[in-house]
């Protein structure tokens, strides 16, 4: 095995991770935003799921704007209109 190109010790999370974090937290708990789906309801058959070909991708509902997983929900979620 190789040694590594630096010497940079154990990670540290650093102030600004702190602070991204508590934000963070705080938008999960405003939006009740979860890591699973309700019912049949789901980020992505959501209207506010950027793109439903992907796993992870960006939720553009204005009280959110961050990336969510396929099979997240939050209660903001909305079916997407019939395109018929």
């Amino acid at each position: 095995m190789s040694e590594p190109l630096y010497d940079v010790g154990a990670p540290e999370p650093q102030p600004v991770d702190e602070e991204n974090n508590q934000k963070l937290q705080h938008l999960v708990e405003d939006a009740a935003l979860r890591g699973k789906p309700f019912g049949d309801e789901k980020c992505q058959n959501c209207l506010f799921y950027l793109d439903t070909d992907e796993d992870i991708t960006y939720c553009w509902h204005p009280k959110i704007r961050v990336l969510v997983g396929a099979d997240w929900w939050c209660q903001w979620w909305e079916p997407i209109a019939d395109a018929s």
